[in-house]
C-alpha cells in the first residue's frame, strides 16, 4: 500500500494543471482523493496510470471508486477492440491473393442452421480452390454430394477450401439442397454465378464437377472421381 501510495501522491500535487487531452481522465479513489492521469494499461488486478510528467503508477483498481473502475473497463474493452481490428488487418495482409478474390470476396454463403447467410469466414486458403459445380435438380450430384461432404470434413485444412458454384434454378432450391445435405462448404451466391463461369472456364461439361485450381487459377483437374487423389494433394 505504502508503494503505491507515495507514487499517487506524485500524481495528485503537480505543480501545474495537467495536460488538455482526452487521453488524460479524472480519477477518484475509494476514500474520496482526485487526479488526472492517462491509461497506459491495464490488467485484472492493477491500472497503469501515467500524469502529464511521464511519471506512472501501477494502482490497484479496487481501490478506485465504481466510475473510475468503469473507465478501466471500457479502456480495457476499447483496447480488446483494437486489437482484434489490428489481427483481422493482419491476417488479411498475410494471407495469398489469388485470381477468384475479385469476384469470391464479399460474395459468399454459407449454410447458418436452415438457411444460407453473407458469411465473412470462409477461409482464404494457402494453395488451392475446389470449386464443386452442382445443383440440386442433378440427379448424380445429389447422390454424390453427401459423400463430398463426408470428405470434406474429414480433410479440411488451410491449405484449402471448397467453394459451391450452383447451377441451380433458384435461390431457394440452392438453400434446401445445401440444408438437407449440411453442406459445411462456402458457396458463391447465384447471382454471381454466371459471372464466375463466364470469366474462368474451366471446361465443366457436365455436373457433379470437382475443379481444383491453384491460386493463380491454373486448372489441375476434375477430381470428381479421384477423392483419395485430392486427399494427398490438400495435405
Amino acid at each position: 500500500m505504502m508503494k503505491y501510495k507515495t507514487l499517487f501522491l506524485a500524481v495528485v500535487f503537480l505543480p501545474s494543471l495537467l495536460a488538455a487531452s482526452d487521453s488524460f481522465l479524472e480519477w477518484k479513489d475509494i476514500i474520496g482523493r482526485e487526479f488526472q492521469a492517462k491509461i497506459v494499461g491495464a490488467d485484472d488486478r492493477s491500472v497503469q496510470l501515467e500524469n502529464d510528467a511521464g511519471k506512472t503508477i501501477d494502482f490497484p483498481i479496487a481501490d478506485l471508486q465504481p466510475s473510475s473502475r468503469d473507465q478501466v473497463a471500457a479502456w480495457k474493452a476499447a483496447n480488446q477492440k483494437k486489437a482484434m481490428a489490428e489481427a483481422a488487418a493482419l491476417e488479411k495482409e498475410s494471407r495469398k491473393a489469388s485470381v477468384f478474390d475479385e469476384i469470391l470476396n464479399g460474395n459468399l454463403v454459407k449454410l447458418d442452421g436452415s438457411r444460407l447467410k453473407r458469411t465473412s469466414d470462409a477461409t482464404h486458403p494457402e494453395k488451392y480452390y475446389v470449386f464443386y459445380y452442382t445443383a440440386s435438380w442433378c440427379p448424380p450430384c445429389r447422390k454424390f454430394t453427401p459423400s463430398l461432404v463426408d470428405w470434406y470434413e474429414k480433410n479440411k485444412n488451410e491449405n484449402f477450401e471448397l467453394v459451391l458454384i450452383t447451377s441451380d434454378r433458384s435461390e431457394q432450391a440452392m438453400e434446401e439442397y445445401a440444408e438437407k445435405n449440411k453442406m459445411p462448404w462456402p458457396q458463391l451466391e447465384m447471382k454471381d454465378s454466371k459471372r464466375f463461369k463466364d470469366k474462368f472456364d474451366h471446361g465443366v461439361r457436365g455436373i457433379p464437377s470437382l475443379i481444383v485450381c491453384s491460386l493463380d487459377g491454373e486448372q489441375l483437374g476434375n477430381y470428381r472421381s479421384k477423392l483419395d487423389d485430392l486427399s494427398k494433394l490438400v495435405r
